[in-house]
């Protein structure tokens, strides 16, 4: 049975090797999952995938291949229609109703009358206390009410009393087209790190120490080298305020990241687009502002740039003096964007916005373009490709 799972994981997308499923084979026999589901599911998980990004993807196939297992469609397996489920309306309840509503009285006899429901019911249904359906007070469906049921097709939790959830994958933790948190986050960071041996020789190589006393007879020969120390340079502009008002969450989360992977970063914060005039303070935006060109002259060429903007705005803000929609910039856009990429080459443009959006947004194809099509998505796969490129850079 787990050689079929190994070709469904390989066929689906993911690459585990042999040597890996060997691995998975001894443990097994070794009866490190016990008899628990969860544990085995920990066990092919830890063994298999090698990288944090394909987990959801792993997730998917385990749920798949593993039906009857991990999904409560062990017995009840047929499908239930997407129409059955779609929301008309929502069940609002005072509290003296939902006390008068009672559960069918356990596990057993939920899964059997659920069961029953599934071979009996042949329509969509509304209301009511019996049926697969909506807005009722029934234990299996969506936008009602019960004080034991199983949740099916709602994306989220309303009460909090089911005792199961029909179509939620239990063990759903990185997806690489997802945006991304803290955590993940700083990973993907981490491929950018780069560690160069700085200073004083202050630290023993315990290598080189080795292979010289071998070769001195046994006589000791202790070699030191500097400290290994976080090389890279990171300097960050954010687009605030306007549109990006949507986005502050998922950009407070790549900032915290950041600050907590790098020694070496500076930020600054722009509107819509970059202008003469950037701030670290966005109380104090008007009063305690740096000149783009003192950013530009400060830190040198070393240091990697990461605009994070959704880069939707008028188009007159980016390619014509006098297009900010705050102030009169006696210069385009267009022009300061061009200063920075040419004090910073090693840049890209990370963007909040899906990227189905930038096909139809004449802002976005503005600033791709400026930006050399260095323009990626705010998500796991998007941080990835803009670090690669970072990395791939001049000034690496």
């Amino acid at each position: 049975m787990l050689v079929e799972f190994f070709y469904e994981l390989r066929e689906g997308g993911l690459s585990p090797s042999v040597t890996e499923y060997l691995t998975l084979i001894e443990a097994l026999d070794a009866h490190v999952a016990g008899m628990s589901v969860l544990q085995f599911y920990y066990l092919a998980r830890a063994s298999l995938i090698k990288d944090e990004a394909q987990f959801d993807r792993f997730d998917q196939i385990f749920a798949h291949y593993f039906e009857g297992i991990e999904s409560i469609a062990a017995d009840p397996a047929t499908a239930i229609p997407d129409d059955w489920l779609k929301r008309l309306k929502e069940l609002d309840l005072s509290e003296e109703q939902k006390a008068q509503i009672e559960s069918l009285g356990g596990w057993d006899e939920l899964m059997q009358t659920l069961r029953d429901r599934l071979a009996e019911q042949g329509e969509r249904h509304e209301g009511g206390n019996k049926w697969i359906g909506t807005a009722g007070r029934s234990p299996f469906g969506a936008f009602g009410y019960n004080p034991e049921g199983v949740r099916i097709g709602q994306d989220r939790s309303r009460h909090r009393r089911a005792v199961k959830v029909w179509d939620r994958r239990e063990f759903a933790d990185l997806d690489g087209d997802q945006e991304i948190g803290t955590r993940n986050i700083k990973m993907a960071l981490r491929r950018l790190r780069r560690f160069a041996r700085e200073g004083a020789a202050d630290e023993l190589d315990l290598n080189a120490t080795i292979r010289a006393t071998a070769k001195n007879a046994g006589y000791l020969d202790l070699h030191m080298r500097p400290a290994r120390r976080n090389a890279v340079k990171l300097l960050i502009f954010f687009d605030v305020g306007g549109s990006m008002d949507d986005h502050v969450g998922i950009c407070e989360t790549l900032f915290s990241a950041a600050r907590a992977e790098f020694q070496h970063l500076e930020y600054f914060y722009f509107h819509n687009f970059p202008y003469e005039g950037l701030w670290r303070d966005n109380r104090r935006r008007r009063s305690e502002v740096f000149e783009t060109w003192e950013v530009c002259r400060t830190f040198g060429d070393d240091y990697k740039a990461i605009f994070v903007g959704d880069a939707t705005m008028s188009p007159y803000e980016i390619a014509y003096p006098g297009g900010s929609v705050e102030h009169w910039n006696s210069e385009a856009g267009s022009v300061w964007l061009g200063r920075l990429l040419e004090a910073f080459p090693s840049a890209v443009w990370l963007n909040p916005e899906p990227r189905q959006r930038w096909e139809i947004t004449p802002s976005i194809q503005m600033t791709r373009e400026l930006i050399d099509d260095r323009m990626f998505e705010l998500t796991l796969n998007g941080l990835d490709e803009a670090i690669a490129s970072l990395v791939g850079r001049r000034g690496d």
